[in-house]
């Protein structure tokens, strides 16, 4: 080996040891964590979407003249079935917002089916009704945790794409990766607290 060969094969292992040191991994590692946020937020979605045929059930035997509740329940979480989920509703704002409105929709036909229970006493005593409200009531609670996890992925990988040194790694080798919008809330009225009566 060469005097030049030994100097050329330490200057490629100190520049590859400095790339790997210096974040050049850090925008896809990012990107993966988003990703990997959001089949979260989806499979909580399905877990509240798998929850609703049973709850509908459920309620139906002691509510059947509230048929335009049950209806409404039904038809929304049908309509969130037909939305395509995949890698590119995270890069289609038209489809997140498409996405997010459904399930706003769902989740105001829940609401008005829970007020609906509150009027069968014998409804609100079944095991397994109350069975299926804590589910939901788990499953929203989770939902919410999955968003707060996606939007702060996002903040995190949109930060280091727009910060030093990342901006740099961005122009250069990922360019293609775009700033990605953050998870806002769609249901008109969402950003104000509900008047509760007594």
């Amino acid at each position: 080996m060469t005097k030049y060969s030994s100097l050329r094969a330490l200057f490629c292992t100190a520049l590859i040891t400095t790339l790997a040191g210096c974040g050049i991994n850090t925008i896809p590692t990012l990107d993966e964590q988003v990703k990997s946020n959001w089949a979260q937020v989806e499979n909580q979605y399905q877990r509240r979407a798998d929850l609703i045929p049973n709850l509908v059930s459920t309620v139906k035997g002691y509510a059947a003249h509230e048929s335009t509740t049950l209806t409404a329940v039904t038809e929304a979480r049908a309509k969130v079935g037909t939305i395509q989920l995949g890698n590119n509703l995270l890069d289609n704002p038209q489809a997140m917002a498409q996405f997010d409105q459904a399930q706003g929709e769902l989740s105001s036909a829940l609401r008005r089916l829970m007020v609906v229970a509150e009027r069968y006493p014998d409804l609100k005593a079944n095991q397994n009704f109350l069975t299926l409200q804590s589910q939901l009531e788990g499953t929203e609670n989770r939902i919410s945790v999955a968003r707060k996890d996606y939007i702060g992925a996002v903040g995190r990988y949109n930060t280091e794409i727009r910060t030093f040194p990342g901006r740099i790694w961005h122009m250069i080798m990922y360019s293609d990766m775009q700033v990605r919008d953050s998870y806002s809330a769609t249901t008109a009225g969402a950003e104000q607290a509900p008047s509760v009566e007594f």
